[in-house]
């Protein structure tokens, strides 16, 4: 097959549990063919989680995927996954079907409505297909859970409609990865065995030649060959899909940094993500804190977004780390919040409808002059603009992100909007508030992905370092292509060649 022909080739990364790299090998795998000149699209049939990004279109998928489609060379597009779960603090979960909510559903009711989503999943997946070279499948969790089998919609069940190899991706460094990849097999039914070409030992931190051993009795019991045994790659953060990535990114931390910023792990925390090229930069440090203490010498602080805003307000409350942000905030501490976090920092929370919680109206932190009403409808876009002034530095400052939200929020008199923005349609609005109270130290804004844009990290920075008497510099976060590729690179490089050729067959 040539790269100039369409065609129907696909295989999937499947794990022996959540966060055993195959959304980072998905990645991967899709950089290395687009390198090669092949059409590739990744693909996620059902994703659950609390981080997402906006397709050009204005749809919502996986954050997850829009990397991986980023390292295909591609825009990312609803197709690539039709189905995001978003979980929510009531024991249900946002639906969102290709790009849009459908309703929230609690488990039962959710497996009910698999019949009907699974003709929508299949449909996405052979158009991707019709349309490119490969299609790179990610599973989700584990694909050995049996108690789930006759729900499953996006491990065995999408890799049998598919037709296609799969790599199952085990984690060594949680240990018991030989008994995790024996047990998948055991428990798979003879038609799920077949599919299984290879196996990928991922997140190694030791001598690879130490589980040579293993390796060989892996292949007696399995009949299935190993892959490739990836070493843990250092100083590396790509787009993840759950709260598990946020140990990651601690355990890279730089707590000598000169600036130090904390981000307020929230208990429903989404678009983490947001932070990573402030962490990028090498004087600072980006640490998410759970307790008023972690506040401690904060240069700035973030309240980040939340898919529970209401739930997680009541957590900041309950835990102290409402008093200590106030404190904070009045000793002249910037303070921002993004989403959900700008909600919280405003006077009423309304929520006539009950989208998020049984409460109409909760009392918010109080410290911007806004109130913020629910709505049944949710925005999802992406835009450009300018900053207008506050804690992120100087007006005229040029940015971009998306807007994921359900809430409307109006500045009363004693706030200034934050940023003024132009979306798709090239229409110009304001967003965001900055406190005239607290001279511009308080801010918020519903705009994902402000730190990606080097000019406006640059600026947030600059401001930060001049109040702690540092000298100015450029923003020297690597480009994310720069990191895809070096992950690419490093994954190509610890894979058998020959055997990913006659697995994919390319």
């Amino acid at each position: 097959m040539s790269a100039s022909e369409p065609g129907a080739r696909a295989v999937m990364l499947a794990g022996t549990a959540s966060h055993a790299g195959k959304t980072v090998l998905a990645a991967a795998l899709c950089r290395i063919y687009a390198r090669r000149g092949f059409r590739v699209a990744p693909f996620k049939a059902q994703n659950m989680s609390l981080n997402s990004f906006v397709t050009p279109d204005g749809g919502e998928i996986g954050r997850a995927q829009a990397y991986q489609a980023r390292a295909a060379g591609v825009e990312p597009h609803l197709d690539m996954n039709p189905v995001l779960l978003k979980p929510s603090s009531d024991g249900t979960s946002q639906v969102i079907v290709l790009g849009r909510p459908v309703g929230r559903m609690n488990v039962s009711e959710y497996h009910a409505y698999q019949v009907k989503v699974w003709p929508e999943v299949t449909a996405a997946f052979e158009r991707l297909r019709a349309a490119n070279d490969l299609v790179v499948i990610e599973g989700a969790g584990s694909a050995g859970e049996i108690n789930l089998r006759d729900q499953d919609i996006v491990n065995m069940r999408m890799a049998r409609h598919a037709g296609c190899p799969v790599l199952l991706v085990g984690d060594i460094d949680r240990g018991g990865v030989f008994a995790s990849l024996v047990g998948h097999m055991a428990v798979f039914t003879p038609e799920e065995r077949a599919l299984v070409a290879a196996f990928i030992i991922n997140k190694l931190r030791g001598e690879a030649s130490l589980l040579d051993r293993g390796i060989d009795e892996l292949r007696e019991r399995t009949g299935v060959p190993t892959l490739g045994v990836i070493p843990m790659l250092g100083d590396w953060r790509g787009d993840e899909e759950d709260s598990l990535g946020i140990a990651d990114r601690q355990r890279q931390a730089q707590p000598d940094a000169p600036l130090q910023i904390a981000v307020v792990r929230l208990p429903f925390i989404s678009n983490y993500t947001d932070f990573d090229a402030l962490a990028d930069e090498p004087d600072v440090n980006v640490r998410y804190v759970t307790s008023p203490g972690g506040l401690d010498g904060a240069a700035a602080i973030v309240l980040p977004g939340t898919k529970s805003t209401i739930t997680d307000l009541e957590w900041l409350l309950a835990s102290g780390m409402a008093a200590a942000v106030k404190t904070a905030a009045a000793a002249g501490t910037p303070l921002i919040g993004v989403c959900g976090g700008y909600q919280m920092l405003g006077r009423r929370i309304h929520d006539p409808e009950h989208v998020e919680s049984e409460a109409a109206s909760v009392d918010g932190l109080g410290l911007l002059d806004t109130q913020t009403t629910f709505a049944g409808d949710k925005r999802t876009v992406r835009v450009d603009g300018e900053l207008l002034g506050g804690a992120f530095g100087t007006a005229g400052t040029p940015l971009c992100g998306y807007e994921i939200h359900m809430g409307r929020t109006t500045l009363g008199t004693g706030a200034a909007p934050l940023l003024r923005l132009r979306g798709a349609d090239g229409a110009a609005h304001d967003d965001g508030a900055v406190s005239e109270a607290a001279g511009g130290a308080v801010c918020g804004s519903y705009v994902h992905g402000l730190f990606d844009h080097p000019a406006l990290r640059g600026a947030f920075l600059n401001r930060l370092r001049a109040e702690l008497g540092l000298p100015a510099r450029e923003s020297v976060a690597p480009p994310i292509d720069d990191d895809i590729d070096r992950l690419a690179d490093h994954v190509e490089a610890h894979l058998d060649a020959g055997l990913l050729e006659r697995v994919i067959g390319l």
